[in-house]
């Protein structure tokens, strides 16, 4: 297993040094099948004394009022592209204080007070004693996270793999009903 930037895993798939992927990006281009594995509920990650925690759930036009901390846009692409779809929503530019390249990097700046993040509700299930999560005000939203593999016939034990992997059916938020 590793982790490594979206450009560099497809690369990697394209040329068979890796057998499969998992991406919050469906759109890898041709070559490369993405299904849908699983969706992970959104939240955001506060301060524990912050003025936002007034409220039960978060409105996306108070939470872009704060400067917040983002994942890095290159190594979390997809990641990046989905909260970003997510913030257009919204009718002002968020403030950015700092991009990082992993949560525990994130949660510590949260922690510190650097700005809150937009992150994933598993990740928060291991508690930061000085970080509470909210989920956002309106419908849930969802981060969909997709198992990457070349086109083609997969070997028996990586069809194996794959028929674990994927759930019996996963509805993508991004796609049409």
């Amino acid at each position: 297993m590793f982790e490594i930037p979206l450009a560099q895993q497809v690369k990697g798939l394209r040329s068979g040094l890796y057998d499969i992927g998992f991406s919050n990006m469906a759109d890898v281009g041709a070559g490369i099948i993405a299904q849908p594995v699983w969706r992970d509920p959104l939240v955001i990650a506060v301060p524990a004394r912050h003025p936002l925690l007034t409220h039960k759930r978060i409105p996306l036009e108070e939470l872009i009022r704060y400067p917040l901390v983002m994942c890095h846009p290159e190594f979390y692409e997809g990641r990046h592209k989905q909260i970003g779809r997510l913030l257009c929503i919204a009718d002002a530019e968020p403030i950015v204080a700092d991009y990082v390249s992993s949560f525990e990097l994130m949660l510590t700046l949260v922690a510190a007070g650097y700005g809150l993040c937009i992150a994933n509700e598993s990740h928060m299930s291991v508690p930061h004693p000085e970080v509470v999560s909210r989920p956002l005000a309106g419908r849930p939203l969802n981060l969909t996270t997709y198992l990457l593999r070349p086109d083609g016939e997969p070997s028996d034990p990586l069809r194996r793999f794959i028929d674990r992997a994927l759930p019996q059916e996963v509805v993508d938020p991004c796609e049409p009903a």
